[in-house]
């Protein structure tokens, strides 16, 4: 009899333990968590954030809310400080950019390799194959939980000066690029002025003249009306895509049941299949209906012929050859294969 209530007080605790743990984890959710986003609706990028926290929502019937800051506004604007405020907890959740994570993280620096994926199958073949998961585990290593891919889409060069069909047309010329220094290198081989600063301050430097040029996806320039800040050519070169990654912060992570750790991982897959979707729509057409809106407001647009296009590839092979130790010859090498055994 003694060991029956022995058990029977074993279990009642054990139960009560339980229920504790479980009320406890409970209570550690937080009234709202603060997603990190560089752009807004109705870019695609803000898209994806906006279609996961509100799928978030719904699936966890209001447990998990999240509130979206556009314009990297928890970090006053910098972006290259977006990851290690997510390791440190000052950022909850993101959907970020490859290039602004690329300074912490090296391996991140591939998807910013000059001319490496030549068309989307090329990107698709990198994100969600073999390199994808290494990519991930890295992150997973360096303080984060990443769940799925976005993309932001292929940067297209734009300035106010001239067309670009050749890297003498870009000789002298200030294009404003991101804080990563693969970018500078990149620009400087090809003889321009690189200047590196945020997207809040290159609009106005555009505007004054401060600098001719920039480049980005061509969402951007249609949704910014960009012609109306001097960009007047817009050169399509295709020479590198900007895969977006789904994370969470590791301790945000921590506190949530499984149940609904599951539940913000395949909201963020479904959310990257429609970020996705609108990063490439207007662009995998055959007749590309962006650049026909583009070219609408009175913009110079030039698509690169391939021979002209394999100048500005053969021009930036000195970029490519001293980034490849970095990224990590291994890595690099494996995108390589991957790519060419992509199904087009």
């Amino acid at each position: 009899m003694k060991f029956r209530r022995s058990l029977l007080g074993l279990l009642a605790v054990a139960a009560a333990l339980g229920g504790f743990s479980v009320a406890a984890q409970a209570q550690s959710y937080k009234a709202e968590y603060k997603m990190s986003l560089v752009l807004g609706p109705p870019t695609p990028w803000g898209e994806a954030g906006r279609i996961w926290a509100d799928l978030v929502k719904e699936r966890t019937q209001g447990r998990i809310n999240i509130k979206l800051y556009p314009g990297v506004s928890l970090i006053q604007g910098d972006q290259t400080r977006e990851f290690s405020a997510l390791r440190q907890g000052v950022i909850d959740m993101a959907v970020g950019s490859t290039i602004n994570w690329s300074p912490q993280v090296k391996q991140l620096n591939l998807f910013s390799l000059p001319f490496l994926m030549p068309d989307y199958a090329a990107v698709d073949a990198l994100t969600q194959g073999a390199v994808g998961k290494e990519i991930f585990a890295t992150l997973d290593k360096s303080g984060v939980v990443p769940l799925a891919w976005g993309e932001n889409g292929y940067r297209e060069v734009t300035n106010s000066k001239r067309p670009i069909k050749s890297p003498e047309d870009l000789k002298g010329m200030k294009i404003r690029v991101v804080g990563s220094p693969i970018f500078s290198d990149m620009f400087s081989t090809l003889g321009a002025n690189p200047t590196q600063m945020s997207w809040a301050d290159a609009q106005p430097a555009l505007a004054s003249g401060a600098v001719d040029g920039q480049e980005n996806p061509l969402f951007l320039f249609t949704i910014l009306k960009m012609h109306t800040v001097g960009q007047k050519f817009v050169t399509t070169w295709g020479y590198m895509a900007d895969p977006l990654i789904f994370v969470v912060n590791k301790e945000v992570w921590g506190s949530w049941t499984p149940a609904d750790q599951a539940i913000v991982r395949q909201a963020a897959i479904d959310a990257g299949k429609q970020n996705i979707a609108l990063a490439r729509k207007g662009l995998v057409e055959a007749d590309k209906p962006v650049l026909k809106d583009i070219a609408a407001m009175g913009v110079t647009v030039t698509q690169l012929s391939p021979a002209e296009r394999e100048a500005f590839v053969k021009a930036t092979r000195p970029v490519y050859a001293k980034w490849t130790p970095t990224i990590g010859k291994e890595l690099v090498t494996q995108a390589e294969q991957a790519i060419a055994a992509r199904k087009k």
